[in-house]
């Protein structure tokens, strides 16, 4: 008898590639989607302006993970593989810059309809009198103290930029001599958008850049050091490759390593830089040529603000209306009963979609299991959790309560690396027992196995999810949780937590299909069963 498996693997090879989009440039559409909701004049204007600022971060993450990945396989791939992937990236950069023309017009039409509700966002140009004063006077006390311009000289090295950061490349001109400077624009400590007084007799709420008060006082950062006859400001960032390369022969500790990968991160080639279209082309040369840009960089010309995820935290000063309404969540009235949640589980599998449906339930399980004596061990998966999480004070509970809890943290969840580093230390000066997963694979199963004793014997209480066990994002993602008594489900997820703290294990799963072991062929199974039944 033929494998299936096979068979199915020798027709998706025939298969013609010309039929595929490549998923970086799939992944652009999805993006473009998001910039749809900001043009979208039926959605609420201050929500438009935050889709701006999620498409803004989407992209940022998208540059310094997914075009990162294409530049690489760029220098180390064969020729045939060398020129596709410069044919992506070529593709990528005309597609982004496309977006960009979106988004620039897209802006510029969520600021017209916020003027109509008097709301005003202006620049260094349009400040009366009134507004002036307050804006030097704010940049005298509260901003000049934050800035720290580096002058560009030949000869002299420029230090590692930010790429979470805004710049402003300065243009300097004193007399026939230009000079060039760049300093980061704060936002990691003041507000980016400043609220200033409204022009007399005029009514609403206005706000300035962060980034146009420095452009309203520049001289002011440069004075005594030379003569100045004109000085403007333009706008840039920069993506680095998020990449985290860790050496597998070093002997040092998992945590180590990530650390030294985390400070290499920080000064990672640019994959790319965004510019304001308006610099000048002599400003843009120098800043290239001091930054090393090669052809395959990608040089994307912007408007003249970046780092607009910001937007993303955009305050709402008008009505109530501007925003989407808040959804209160949905109570199931069976697990709000004063009964115990155990038994609500074993009498019927709980399934929960987030955001609808509380978090609470979750954190409700854990503090329950902390204090319930018949429970003996917890084993969680964690990959991103709150600032601030009640996930963890719980699993701290439950071994001071004489618990066994076990936790996998995946310190290679990206960009929350330094995070998990630091939860993972918390966890193991309290008492759990922290493992990190398997070199060369990412842990992603949301899971959470109970085990308690019941009547004698060790029985399961899982939890099987697509979100983190995260109560802040739970209120925004779209995210499902399965909560059962089933004991096939337990066991394999007992087996899986084996697996992890010793790999050399292979298990036989009842009913889960788990990576790397058995989800490419239980999937191929499963199609081929579709194709039977078609067939039948």
């Amino acid at each position: 008898m033929a494998d299936p498996h096979n068979s199915l693997q020798r027709r998706l090879a025939d298969l013609d590639e010309n039929l595929f989009i490549p998923r970086e440039i799939s992944w652009l559409s999805f993006n473009a989607r998001v910039l749809q909701e900001a043009a979208d004049e039926t959605v609420p204007v201050i929500e438009r302006l935050r889709y701006l600022g999620i498409f803004s971060n989407n992209m940022d993450e998208f540059f310094r993970v997914r075009v990162a990945e294409v530049r690489r396989l760029i220098t180390v791939s064969d020729a045939a593989s060398k020129q596709r992937a410069k044919d992506l990236l070529a593709a990528i950069v005309k597609r982004v810059v496309e977006l960009q023309k979106h988004f620039e017009k897209t802006y510029n039409v969520v600021l017209r309809d916020l003027r109509a509700r008097q709301i005003y966002m202006v620049n260094e140009r349009q400040l009366d009198a009134g507004q002036a004063a307050f804006v030097q006077a704010y940049f005298t006390r509260t901003v000049l103290p934050e800035l720290e311009p580096i002058l560009l000289r030949d000869g002299q090295a420029i230090p590692a930029l930010n790429d979470e950061s805004i710049y402003l490349a300065l243009d300097i001109r004193s007399g026939e001599d230009y000079n060039y400077a760049v300093v980061e624009v704060p936002t990691d400590r003041l507000d980016r958008f400043v609220q200033i007084p409204k022009r007399k007799g005029r009514a609403g709420k206005v706000f300035i850049a962060l980034d146009n008060v420095i452009r309203f006082c520049l001289p002011q950062m440069f004075r005594g050091v030379f003569h100045i006859d004109e000085t403007a400001a333009y706008c840039f960032k920069f993506s680095r490759d998020a990449e985290l390369e860790i050496d597998p022969g070093i002997t040092e500790s998992l945590i180590d390593k990530m650390e030294t990968s985390l400070k290499q991160r920080r000064k990672a080639e640019a994959v790319r830089f965004v510019y304001d279209a308006a610099m000048p082309q002599r400003l843009l040369d120098y800043l290239c040529s001091r930054f090393g840009f090669g052809k395959y960089d990608s040089l994307i010309p912007g408007g003249r603000y970046h780092n607009s995820k910001d937007f993303m935290s955009f305050p709402n000063v008008g009505p109530k209306y501007l925003e989407f309404r808040p959804l209160p969540p949905i109570r199931l009235p069976r697990l709000d009963q004063p009964g115990s949640l155990f038994d609500n589980i074993r009498e019927r599998d709980v399934f929960l979609y987030y955001p609808y449906h509380p978090f609470d339930y979750i954190i409700d399980l854990l503090k329950t299991a902390a204090l319930d004596p018949t429970v003996s061990t917890i084993k969680i998966c964690l990959y991103r959790v709150a600032k601030v999480s009640r996930v963890i004070d719980a699993l701290v509970n439950a071994v001071q309560n004489g618990k066994r809890v076990l936790a996998v943290v995946e310190l290679a969840a990206r960009f929350d690396e330094a995070a998990n580093i630091s939860w993972a230390q918390r966890l193991t000066e309290n008492g759990i027992d922290v493992i990190f997963g398997i070199p060369g694979l990412k842990v992603h199963s949301k899971l959470l196995l109970i085990e308690r004793r019941e009547e004698g014997q060790v029985r399961y209480y899982s939890h099987i999810g697509t979100g983190n066990f995260n109560e802040k994002t739970a209120r925004l993602y779209t995210d499902f949780t399965l909560l059962t008594y089933d004991q096939n489900i337990g066991r394999d997820i007992y087996d899986v937590f084996d697996f992890l703290q010793f790999t050399y294990k292979r298990p036989r799963y009842r009913t889960l299909l788990v990576s790397p072991h058995s989800t490419r062929p239980g999937l191929m199974h499963l199609i081929e069963q579709e194709i039977a039944n078609a067939r039948a």
